[in-house]
């Protein structure tokens, strides 16, 4: 036997792995209902719907990556693919000629609304069914502040990119 003291208790662990089992639970349901209802991933749809809910719909690519917690690069590439689709557009930046900024289009903010009464449903069967009003307010005060407390760190675009190696 270890005497090892864990820095998380059981009681802790417990909360955590409960937390991590009911975020990948209902991340799945969601990816299944989007791909179903718009043939979206969740990634394109956290795209969408966070440029949706931005005052003009617009963003600097690196701000929307932070925002949803995506690397530069898989932003990059999952903007390619929207705006294919024509569902997003991008240009240079007006206040940084290195920036770059994304913005939904009409038919970006016509597929968002095309999936959100799915995607409440199954919000509300996976995870709000089991709670009350009380018990909503109460997991919203529970997390707000753990958020908050990790969103305080820099944002992954303040992290300095590795150098490639060469074989």
């Amino acid at each position: 036997m270890s005497d090892h003291t864990h820095a998380v208790d059981p009681v802790q662990l417990g909360a955590y792995f409960a937390l991590v089992e009911v975020s990948g639970l209902l991340r799945h349901a969601i990816e299944q209902q989007l791909q179903a209802d718009g043939d979206l991933t969740f990634v394109r749809f956290q795209i969408l719907r966070r440029l949706q809910l931005t005052p003009g719909g617009s963003l600097r690519m690196t701000d929307l990556a932070d925002a949803i917690v995506v690397s530069r690069s898989g932003l990059t590439y999952q903007a390619g693919l929207l705006e294919k689709a024509g569902l997003v557009v991008r240009a240079p930046s007006p206040d940084d000629e290195r920036g770059v900024t994304i913005a939904v289009t009409d038919a970006g903010r016509t597929l968002v609304d095309a999936v959100m009464p799915g995607h409440e449903a199954v919000v509300g069967r996976m995870l709000f069914d089991r709670l009350s009003q009380e018990d909503a307010r109460t997991l919203t005060e529970l997390l707000t502040p753990v958020r908050d407390h990790m969103r305080a760190a820099p944002p992954r675009s303040a992290t300095p990119r590795r150098a490639r190696r060469s074989p």
